[in-house]
């Protein structure tokens, strides 16, 4: 039983990997963008729901309804402003850019907020579980794993199901023919990325749930997103969740072993995946 209480804690940390992934896959799915500054994003948004919350006395899930059209905006502006001025063939310039835009986010925090780690306060829920059979199941892993399923099943509806995923696939697939056709990549893309930051927003409100965060993790966060994506197989949604998945299952036999493995168990299970499927699990999702 102890085996399968560590399966099923390593499923919902999968979940909130799965959450950090998401945003990430899905512009690099539209975009082939990869986002290094994807976790101090994560993390800026996690600020802004403490600081929403500290300001207004509201709690941080509903603080997190108001950060999300805030972080939809700067995603827009981000991507109108700075990034679609560097896309193009050559993938360097992007990296250049959003490497630099993590060093600035990071300073920033520190500076307005400084080193010390902060915690969102979510209320009694934090210490709340549920039995099932054998196990006890905090509530908060639960509900951040739903998150994750509703994420991944609402991110899918509107790539495959409205005009706007029509958008997305038209310009993915060749930007100079969807502009022919009237569609405006610049503006699509701004979308996605607006699209991202609202799912790095609740993310962010799960990580501040769950764990202490600080202006220095937004890069662990970006790893672990971009193992995940690269598991599932690059612009996979359902990949990632199962790239998250398989991350979060890993670390937790590795803690169960012996806990100074639990971190380096999960980048072991990202090149065991490699080495059996190079372009992951489920490449080519955007055809």
């Amino acid at each position: 039983m102890i085996w399968l209480d560590t399966l099923v804690q390593g499923l919902l940390l999968g979940g909130l990997y799965a959450l950090f992934a998401a945003g990430l896959s899905l512009v690099f799915g539209i975009m082939r963008l990869v986002n290094l500054a994807h976790g101090d994003l994560i993390v800026l948004a996690a600020y802004l729901i403490l600081g929403v919350g500290t300001v207004l006395g509201l709690n941080p899930f509903i603080a997190a309804l108001i950060a999300m059209p805030i972080m939809f905006a700067l995603g827009y502006v981000l991507q109108i402003a700075l990034l679609n001025r560097v896309l193009g063939e050559d993938i360097l310039p992007p990296l250049l850019v959003t490497f630099g835009l993590s060093i600035v986010i990071q300073n920033a925090l520190l500076q307005q907020f400084t080193a010390d780690s902060r915690k969102l306060p979510v209320g009694p829920i934090e210490a709340e579980s549920v039995y099932l059979g054998t196990m006890n199941i905090g509530v908060m892993p639960l509900i951040t794993f739903a998150s994750a399923i509703l994420v991944i099943l609402g991110l899918n509806w509107i790539f495959y199901r409205t005009a706007l995923g029509r958008a997305f696939r038209a310009t993915s697939d060749d930007p100079v023919t969807a502009q022919l056709m009237g569609i405006r990549p610049q503006r699509v893309f701004a979308v996605a990325t607006g699209i991202a930051m609202v799912v790095a927003t609740i993310a962010a409100l799960y990580l501040g749930a769950r764990a202490n965060f600080d202006p220095s993790i937004g890069p662990a966060r970006l790893l672990y997103a971009f193992e995940a994506v690269i598991i599932g197989g690059l612009g996979s949604l359902w990949g990632t969740l199962i790239g998250g998945l398989i991350i979060g299952v890993a670390q937790a036999f590795g803690a169960a072993i012996n806990p100074q493995w639990q971190i380096l168990a999960g980048h072991v299970a990202f090149v065991v995946v490699l080495l059996v499927r190079p372009r992951g699990l489920f490449p080519r999702a955007y055809d």
